[in-house]
């Protein structure tokens, strides 16, 4: 039996769809995924299984076991609020699942590109991490739940920090030990890929998806990896509006924060914003948009800069909105 039939066979078995011929509709944009959308008696559905071999230029090989990991992230955050994820209505063989298809919901991604900056969804955005990271803080069923260290390692702490550690003598001392802090913290559940093309608009806020590097670990990550692409998205577009959503989303998440100082982790979340804004460069998953050299050297050059003198993330995003507004 195919991988393809061995789905349809597990659609079948959880009654999701007839003895028809089940079409698998590829959906587009992942690069860690196979996606498709199936059309079922109660409505559409996406079939998500994940990839051994990411699709990348460099080679980058990831557990399949991250789409338990997904489903189980998923699930927690329904549990705190059931606005902010999709509804997973069944575990597929070969760690794939099936959720709930969410019609007239587009991805916040498209939305910046095509020029429609809303800050007051950017501060949803915020709050709706903040709220998961509250919920799970210091949970001892949420850390044994996520026990998924050499996942994420393989997934962000090596791809993003160490890859580029080992491009960089001049500043691989720093990202080393920022990895290596990163990985020791566990403080919370961590999604670790709140990026604009993994959340949906809807009419109730956003909804997150592709947890798939979920982690019981640092919340800064999250904050951090989101507050990237909105200031990476800044310099390609020129558009000062990217800044000031970056601005709303840190505001609103600080505004969150119960479980720890909420200096120190902004302080964290500037350090690794500053290295992930290196990693969209140099990294083994760099930023698809950020095509013009110019712009790949001010994020460098600025990355450089902050990596070795960092700061708060909430004064990083008001001095990238001073210089590229």
């Amino acid at each position: 039996m195919t991988a393809d039939a061995d789905i349809a066979e597990g659609l079948r078995g959880a009654g999701l769809v007839g003895e028809s011929d089940v079409v698998l509709e590829p959906l587009t944009g992942g690069v860690s995924c196979d996606v498709w959308k199936v059309e079922t008696p109660s409505g559409p559905i996406v079939v998500k299984r994940p990839l051994p071999q990411l699709r990348v230029a460099a080679e980058w090989h990831a557990p399949v076991e991250r789409g338990t990991s997904e489903v189980r992230w998923l699930r927690r955050a329904r549990g705190v609020d059931p606005r902010i994820a999709p509804e997973v209505l069944v575990e597929l063989s070969g760690h794939a699942f099936a959720m709930r298809f969410l019609p007239g919901c587009p991805v916040w991604k498209d939305e910046l590109m095509a020029g429609r900056v809303d800050p007051a969804f950017a501060a949803q955005v915020g709050t709706g991490i903040a709220a998961v990271h509250a919920a799970t803080a210091y949970n001892d069923a949420d850390r044994a739940a996520f026990p998924n260290d050499e996942m994420f390692r393989a997934l962000r702490v090596d791809p993003f920090l160490l890859h580029v550690a080992r491009q960089d003598s001049e500043l691989a001392p720093a990202l080393t030990a920022l990895a290596d802090d990163l990985s020791s913290r566990k403080i919370a559940l961590v999604h670790g890929d709140v990026s604009p093309k993994n959340i949906l608009v809807s009419a109730d806020g956003p909804v997150f998806l592709d947890a798939e590097c979920a982690v019981y670990g640092d919340p800064a990550f999250d904050l951090a990896f989101c507050t990237t692409h909105l200031l990476l998205k800044a310099v390609w577009s020129g558009d000062a509006r990217l800044s000031g959503a970056a601005t709303a989303l840190v505001a609103a998440y600080r505004g969150g924060i119960d479980w720890e100082d909420a200096d120190g982790l902004l302080l964290r979340a500037g350090k690794l914003t500053a290295a992930l804004l290196l990693a969209r460069v140099e990294g083994k998953s760099p930023a698809p948009y950020l095509t013009d050299p110019e712009h790949k050297r001010i994020v460098r050059d600025q990355a450089r800069a902050l990596i070795p003198a960092p700061q708060p993330i909430d004064a990083l995003v008001a001095n990238w909105k001073r210089k590229f507004a």
